[in-house]
């Protein structure tokens, strides 16, 4: 399955499948900043996780009360700043505050491209991964050594599976979403292959 035959599937899913899709790859992102946050002192990840949480609230009950704006008031604080830290988590980590800004965005003004782009920002933190260790390993990270490898090869597959499982769904429901979910992390480790 091709890389693009991905992103036209996504594009042919409608305004809520999207936002599931979106809400899938971020549950498989999430971790990575946790990991981040574990190991620098810096941030809290209870803020990302209740973040996602009432995004999840938001697409399965649209008419609820609840303040998007004021969970991106409280992420803001916690996005690092890239000059702050000298680890490779630091990408990850603010790959994520990014896409789950890009959510959050999403749903307050209907932006269907603020959810596309969760599928980019996912794959292309996998493919800055995958550039890192081979640089690491003393390999040439160009795009076709990044596009073939079995990490980047993974992460298509994946999303080609959330995205038959969210064309499959029908409504969306608490009971859809929770089974959604479920499948996003069902391989038990996050989008550039860390266990969580």
């Amino acid at each position: 399955m091709t890389k693009a035959n991905n992103f036209q599937r996504i594009r042919e899913l409608n305004y809520l499948q999207k936002a599931v899709l979106g809400g899938a790859l971020l549950e498989r992102m999430l971790p990575n900043y946790s990991l981040f946050s574990e190991a620098t002192g810096f941030g809290d990840e209870a803020v990302f996780r209740s973040a996602l949480n009432v995004c999840w609230e938001k697409i399965l009950l649209p008419k609820s009360k609840i303040s998007l704006e004021k969970q991106i008031e409280k992420i803001e604080p916690n996005v690092p700043e890239l000059a702050d830290f000298d680890m490779f988590g630091i990408y990850p980590a603010i790959d994520t505050a990014t896409a789950l800004l890009g959510m959050l965005h999403g749903l307050i003004d209907k932006d269907e491209q603020e959810f596309i782009s969760i599928s980019k920002i996912s794959q292309a933190s996998v493919a800055r991964f995958i550039e890192y260790q081979l640089t690491i390993d003393g390999q040439v990270a160009d795009n076709a050594a990044i596009r073939e490898h079995p990490l980047m090869q993974y992460e298509i597959e994946v999303l080609a599976e959330l995205i038959d499982f969210v064309e499959q769904m029908g409504r969306i429901t608490a009971d859809n979403v929770k089974a959604l979910k479920k499948q996003a992390v069902a391989d038990g480790q996050t989008n550039i292959g860390i266990a969580i």
